[in-house]
This record gives structure tokens, C-alpha cells and sequence, in this order.
């Protein structure tokens, strides 16, 4: 008989009832130190009390009163966001995914209503992860996402990743727009480097191709900078964003220059949730927070920290890990067992760590996460791979 609860997930025999920082407290009362962060989304760990006094504050005033009206939380959360980066303009959703359906959408109205409508074909990469609608899953093509899904969204593109060749030949005068992480998530912690960006953003500005950068899990603060695409000294033209910018609220954004945004005009998309006055509450709070230059310096040295204690953790057990790779607090391990066999002896040893394709074990820590937890979290590390060993 099936579950009341649709079995998508392969769930871990864990349930949580409690969290604090960066520990999660089991059913049971054990308590685990979470190195993954609902997967980036608790940016600033567990029931961080200014979040919670924003979200309250927000709840006992007003939840929702769609997008009829002008709703001034998404103002707020819109400017703080437009100062801070390249954009113009902002739209709210509630996932990653309904950013990626916009993003899509933006790119080919672009090309539209500037008298090319035949422009419709994107370019995504080998290994990308940008959500699991139907447009998101023809997006990344990996078979694992589109098996018996289709007919597909027609109309991409992917080429293998740091194939720059393949990139330049790809490019026709029926080419939209590039899509591409600046780091990968789900494809193994893999960071494309600076040269690689300004290069892409060169070919970009040549064939009159727009720049589609997906933040949703390498942005918000998570590389050291408020987004990673800011270490290359390049901006996109239109950004997905997602996961931390709520710290756990569901919360998603596109972020656009006023080119790239010129096409949606009043009811070419819409959202019935997204931009909620208690997201936008929740959201201007972590972005005040994660933007203050202070904050991301944090980050870098903390990441800086942790990554010379796991190059120790890779000598000391190269049975079990290869190398690590990442930048600030978006962190893998590359394993020689299969990853999930480190996830579930890290279960015994107390900690939470994620599984990512390429044999790579995520770390993506709370960003306050403190210098003490790090510590811990190398020596309970330390030991999942020794009970790993022992089997």
C-alpha cells in the first residue's frame, strides 16, 4: 500500500524536532551537527532569533493579500536586492524551480519582442541541476531527471562541462540564452573558474546571447561573496535565486537588468504565493544580515578554516577521501566509496552531510556556523570515516 506521504524521497530513518544553530535535535534526543543546512537553505542555521522576531512581528500584522496589490515587504526586499547587485528589477516566486520557469520565459521573450523570435534555443551543461519542473528537468537532460517525463520542453542545449570550444560552436542565430551555476551544486561542488565566466560573458555580449547565472544554491553569501558570479568580476543578465535567501523560508527571486526584463510586462507571468509578505519579511532580514561586508568576510575565513581541516582529513583517511573542493562554505569531498556510504556513517558519528554526483560528499555549514562547531564537525568527520573503514 502506498505511504500517505508520496515516497519520492529515499528518506533517512531520522526524524528532527528541533534545531538550534547549526544542531538538529533527533525524536530520540540525540543531536546532530548539520553540515547540510537543508541543502544551503538555513544560511544562517537554526532559528536564528532575528529571523524569528521578523517573522513573527510580520505574521501578527499580515500574511497575505496577493499580488492584486502593491505589497510593500516585496518593495523593501526588491531594493535591498537591486542595491546590492546588478539588477534592475526583481520578481519574487517560492522555489528555485518557479525561478527557473521565469528565467526561461524572461530569455525567450527577450529575444521576442526584439524582433527575433526565433531565438529560442538555451544552452545548459552536463551536471546542472536547475529544479525538476518540466522546463528545469529539459534544461539539465540528465537522464535520471527526464526518464518518463516526456514529451520535453523542446528547445536546449547541453554541452559538456568546461568545454569551451563546444560553447562557442554551440552559439547560432537561433541561440536564447546560456544558462550555467558558477558552482555546481548537485554536480559535485564543481566551480567554473573566473576566466571561464569572463569568457562566457564575452561570447555572450557577441552574439547577443543572454547570460542566465542559477544562484539558487551557490548564492546568498554561501562562496564568501553575496553571489559566487562577483569572484569573476562579471554579472549575468538575468539570476535565479532561492534556497538561503529565505533561511527557511520558502522564498525564490529572478533577478534581471531592465534590458533583459523589457518583454514581461503586466500579465505575462504571475504568482499567486510568491513575494508573501512574511517570505519578503523573513527574506529582508537575511539579506541585511548575509550582505554586510563584515558577514562575508566571516564566511571567507571560516571557509578558509574549514578547508585546511579537511585537506588534514584527506591525509589522514585517503582510503576514504580523494580531495576537497569549493569555495567558502559550499565545500565537497571527493570519496573513493560511494558518497552515501559516508553520509550514513557520519549518522553514527553524529553528523549531516549531503551526497552530490562526481562521488563528492556536500559540506554546505550554516555561513554564522561557529569556529568551535568547525572543529567538531572535523573530528566527527573524522570518525564517520573511521567507522566507514571498520565495516
Amino acid at each position: 500500500m502506498i505511504p500517505s506521504v508520496l515516497p519520492t524521497y529515499n528518506r533517512a530513518p531520522l526524524a528532527f524536532v528541533k534545531g538550534e544553530g547549526s544542531w538538529l535535535t533527533a525524536e530520540d534526543g540525540r543531536r546532530y551537527l548539520d553540515l547540510g543546512a537543508g541543502i544551503a537553505v538555513n544560511a544562517l542555521g537554526h532559528a536564528h532569533p532575528a529571523l524569528i522576531q521578523a517573522l513573527t512581528e510580520q505574521a501578527q500584522k499580515l500574511w497575505h493579500v496577493s499580488n492584486v496589490y502593491t505589497v510593500p515587504e516585496q518593495e523593501r526586499l526588491a531594493g535591498l536586492l537591486t542595491a546590492e547587485t546588478f539588477a534592475d528589477t526583481v520578481f519574487f516566486t517560492n522555489s528555485g524551480t518557479e525561478a527557473a520557469e521565469l528565467a526561461i520565459k524572461m530569455a525567450r521573450k527577450f529575444h521576442y519582442d526584439s524582433g527575433q523570435p526565433e531565438r529560442t534555443q538555451i544552452i545548459a551543461f552536463e551536471g546542472a541541476f536547475h529544479g525538476r519542473s518540466t522546463g528545469a528537468i529539459a534544461a539539465s537532460g540528465a537522464e535520471k531527471m527526464v526518464k518518463g517525463f516526456g514529451p520535453l520542453m523542446p528547445g536546449f542545449t547541453q554541452l559538456k562541462w568546461a568545454d569551451h570550444d563546444a560553447i562557442r560552436s554551440a552559439i547560432t542565430d537561433q541561440t536564447c540564452a546560456v544558462i550555467i551555476e558558477p558552482v555546481q551544486g548537485e554536480g559535485g561542488i564543481r566551480v567554473v573558474p573566473d576566466q571561464c565566466l569572463k569568457g562566457l560573458r564575452d561570447l555572450c555580449d557577441q552574439t547577443g546571447t543572454l547570460l542566465i547565472f542559477d544562484e539558487v544554491q551557490c548564492g546568498m553569501g554561501r562562496t564568501g561573496r553575496l553571489f559566487a558570479h562577483e569572484w569573476a568580476g562579471v554579472t549575468p543578465d538575468i539570476m535565479m535565486v532561492a534556497k538561503g535567501i529565505g533561511g527557511g523560508f520558502p522564498l525564490g527571486a529572478v533577478l534581471a537588468t531592465e534590458s533583459a526584463a523589457k518583454g514581461m510586462t503586466a500579465g505575462t507571468h504571475g504568482s499567486t504565493y510568491g513575494g508573501n509578505p512574511l517570505g519578503c519579511a523573513v527574506g529582508a532580514k537575511v539579506t541585511e544580515i548575509i550582505s554586510d561586508p563584515a558577514f562575508l568576510a566571516e564566511v571567507a575565513r571560516k571557509g578558509a578554516l574549514f578547508r585546511q581541516g579537511l585537506e588534514s582529513l584527506v591525509a589522514r583517511h585517503p582510503a576514504v577521501f580523494e580531495s576537497v573542493r569549493g569555495e567558502g562554505l559550499m565545500l565537497g569531498l571527493k570519496c573513493k566509496p560511494a558518497p552515501t556510504d559516508v553520509v550514513k556513517a557520519g549518522y553514527a558519528a553524529g553528523i549531516l552531510t549531503i551526497a552530490a554526483a562526481d562521488n563528492v560528499l556536500r559540506l554546505l555549514p550554516a555561513l554564522n556556523i561557529p569556529d568551535a562547531d568547525i572543529a567538531e564537525a572535523l573530528t566527527r568527520l573524522d570518525q564517520a570515516a573511521t567507522n566507514l573503514l571498520a565495516t
